[in-house]
């Protein structure tokens, strides 16, 4: 491993070193206890390079700024060590830094391995030593805080509309005044992270399927053998006992006499599909106790990727905004689930939602925005891409196909227009809309929180949908299998200008036979949030897993694993129309 030497400092640093020495300090800004400034000249040579070639991941050019400044409101003190020796913090930092895959990070992006010759090197108090100990630790501390606080990528890079600078610490100030005296390093690292119930249950999951992993390695099986066709109770299966056991490994089958090794059955048993149930139910596949092909390939998913989706999940949690870490309204893409909750952000309701579909560009994106307004028997205008690609083929064949399918073609002033031709339709000189009624794509009701990707919460005609397991069939905006109660629920305690309460005799009454196109603005608006998560602790204490529909996980680890410093840029896209609104 590489060291940089400073027996030859440059003039800059000497000056620097001898001001310091001959007390021309400048004041401290920082409530840290003093410390020597001996190697000041030594910290300001390291910090100037941006790189720390003894670092896992050297090139720290991104928290350099704020490493500079932590040094230099400390006047280049070192923090870390006292007398050559690794301070309570210190200490308490290296065993945070070991454990951190407990906190869905991962340990060697903070040298995990590499403290225990960097403190064996403390003893001979050489100067060049110390000094990279206290650079390096000040790095990885910053680093852990970070991505403890706001998540290591940046959302933005995913162009998720997540906005993560509100919660962002200043680094030097806070490390400085509130890590480098800490003793108690795990009670200083809670209060970094999101303030969430739901948070801490992923995280002490994690730490279960943790033990899993282990459990696991030390009994390596066989993957269970695919099936061709669903096989049920009395059903053939050459791995019937493995399937038991497997199901017992995971808490979703009970131990039976195969399962204990006390006798061998070929066949389906009721405890196997009894078990077999509990798991689907569990990971979003239809609930029927058969041994499917998708239940087989579910099974064989090992430990360690089970691990990765709550780390993933851990992650994102971190992105949201202090006002929507618990937001009222929490729609789970990969599990199609809306999630309501009160005041004290306990669960009031769930329902059934259906998201954009994974083909083509149409998948439902995640981001956190105030819900401000809904709209009761609403207009669906049509975006161009849209109409060019789904009614303007009907149009060229069907002479008035849009009147008989309850289309009207309209100006950018909303005015209804009858000479139009295919051609303005399709070029966008004129936009297609769809009449208000229970026919509407919108369905009677949509639920508005404004966006850059022009999504909400709106009612469908196609409620047959909603009794499939996998719902992802919209073009973007996610369709509520129970809009009346929603309504209610976001109007309670919010009256009509006659002074009549929403009730739900009154909001039906508005979808059904009142004025089209009705807006009503909330007196107090609404923290939503499209999320993502294919891992989470749901409220019957159990762990969850869903498919990774839109290959957003993947694409986290995809960056991950290059290590930091981790992108903050958006991924360059294709712009997509902005005429008109998705369903």
């Amino acid at each position: 491993m590489m060291t940089v030497s400073f027996r030859k400092l440059g003039s800059t640093c000497v000056l620097a070193a001898l001001l310091l020495a001959g007390g021309c300090k400048k004041p401290r800004k920082t409530t840290s206890a003093e410390n020597t400034t001996d190697y000041a000249g030594n910290l300001q040579a390291l910090v100037a390079t941006k790189k720390l070639p003894s670092l896992r991941w050297p090139n720290f050019s991104d928290y350099q700024a704020s490493v500079t400044q932590f040094y230099n409101d400390r006047n280049f003190e070192v923090a870390w060590t006292r007398d050559a020796k690794p301070t309570a913090a210190a200490q308490g930092s290296m065993q945070a830094f070991r454990t951190a895959e407990t906190k869905g990070l991962i340990p060697e992006d903070y040298d995990a391995s590499l403290w225990t010759g960097r403190v064996a090197k403390l003893d001979k108090k050489n100067p060049d030593a110390i000094s990279e100990f206290d650079v390096a630790m000040t790095v990885n501390v910053m680093r852990y805080i970070s991505d403890l606080r706001i998540g290591r990528v940046n959302p933005s890079h995913f162009n998720f509309d997540i906005n993560v600078q509100t919660k962002k610490y200043d680094l030097a100030e806070f490390v400085s005044d509130h890590a480098v005296d800490v003793t108690d390093i795990p009670k200083l690292l809670v209060s970094v992270e999101p303030n969430s119930e739901q948070y801490r249950k992923t995280e002490e999951a994690l730490g279960r399927y943790l033990e899993l992993v282990k459990l696991q390695a030390a009994t390596p099986r066989e993957p269970l053998p695919m099936v061709t066709k669903p096989l049920s109770v009395g059903d053939t299966y050459p791995a019937a006992m493995e399937l038991e056991q497997r199901l017992v490994f995971e808490g979703d089958g009970q131990v039976t006499a195969g399962v204990a090794g006390m006798g061998r059955t070929d066949q389906i048993t009721q405890a196997g599909s009894d078990g077999l149930k509990a798991y689907q139910h569990r990971h979003g596949i239809t609930e029927d106790g058969k041994l499917t092909p998708q239940t087989v390939k579910s099974l064989n998913v090992p430990m360690t990727e089970r691990v990765v989706q709550l780390q993933n999940s851990l992650e994102r949690w971190r992105w949201l905004p202090e006002e929507y870490v618990n937001a009222p309204l929490m729609v789970n893409l990969p599990e199609f689930v809306l999630r309501g909750f009160d005041a004290q952000h306990n669960l009031d309701f769930t329902m059934k939602v259906v998201v954009g579909k994974v083909v083509g560009e149409h998948q439902t994106p995640v981001f956190a925005h105030m819900m401000k307004y809904l709209v009761f028997r609403p207009y669906w205008n049509v975006p161009t891409d849209i109409a060019k690609k789904e009614l303007v083929p009907h149009m060229s064949a069907t002479p008035g196909y849009l009147e008989s399918k309850n289309y009207e073609v309209v100006n950018t002033k909303g005015d209804v227009q009858h000479g139009y031709t295919t051609r303005q339709v399709a070029q966008g000189g004129y936009m297609v809309r769809e009449r208000p009624g229970p026919g509407n794509s919108l369905g009677l009701v949509k639920f508005m929180f404004p966006n850059q990707y022009d999504i909400y919460l709106h009612s469908t005609p196609s409620v047959g949908l909603f009794n499939r397991t996998r719902r992802d069939f919209s073009h973007g905006c996610v369709r509520v299998q129970k809009p009346e109660d929603l309504a209610v629920w976001v109007l309670q305690g919010q009256k009509d200008k006659d002074g009549s309460d929403w009730d739900l005799e009154k909001v039906h009454e508005a979808m059904t036979t009142g004025p089209d196109n009705k807006t009503i603005s909330l007196k107090t608006q609404i923290p939503i949030v499209i999320f993502y998560v294919t891992g989470v602790v749901e409220e019957d204490g159990q762990v969850y897993f869903f498919d990774d529909i839109y290959g957003y996980d993947a694409a986290m680890q995809k960056v991950l694993q290059k290590g930091p410093p981790y992108p903050v840029k958006p991924e360059p896209v294709v712009p997509k129309t902005k005429v008109g609104e998705t369903v």
